[in-house]
């Protein structure tokens, strides 16, 4: 939708009487609320106009107002100036110091289960893995001993049949762990 001259003038008019957005946007037809108040914007249009309101033309006479005390010119003035207050804190407001002690964990060693039988790894680094080989990593990364299972993979899977059972556990099992 292009802004032409005529639509632009019918949105001054209709913001002028006071219309909403969207009831301009609604009469225009074919722009959103948002692309009329873009608009407004763009052409700088004063406030809408309260529909319904009073118009006046020419503004009331402005409020006389007491003349402001001098200020101060510099900071330490102004502070010799204020007057002095007295700060009373409840014991409630104090931030209580509790020391506490924490005990740190001892790091254990990784002990496998003697009662689980694994399938002898091929012991394959990454470079030599296939499609065909199982992708399941064994060991720390940042260990020389790191490697991965190697067997051989299932067909719709990354993983051996071993493996498999480890990473693809059914619904019912996962909620009991």
């Amino acid at each position: 939708m292009n802004w032409t001259d005529e639509r632009v003038e019918k949105l001054k008019k209709l913001w002028s009487e006071g219309l909403s957005a969207s009831q301009i946007a609604a009469q225009l037809g074919g722009v959103s609320r948002n692309a009329v108040i873009g608009k407004v914007h763009r052409l700088n249009l004063p406030g809408r106009v309260k529909a319904g309101g009073p118009v006046t033309s020419a503004r009331s006479a402005p409020k006389r107002t007491a003349a402001p005390a001098p200020r101060a010119t510099n900071f330490a003035a102004r502070v010799s100036a204020a007057p002095a207050r007295a700060l009373n804190r409840s014991n409630a407001a104090t931030a209580l110091h509790e020391q506490i002690d924490i005990e740190t964990a001892e790091v254990l060693d990784y002990a496998p289960s003697r009662n689980v039988v694994t399938p002898i790894s091929r012991r394959l680094t990454l470079t030599e893995l296939t499609e065909r080989t199982c992708k399941w990593p064994v060991g720390d990364p940042l260990k020389d001993d790191f490697h991965f299972c190697g067997c051989e993979a299932l067909e719709s899977s990354p993983y051996c049949k071993f493996h498999a059972k480890l990473a693809y556990q059914p619904v019912s099992e996962r909620r009991k762990a």
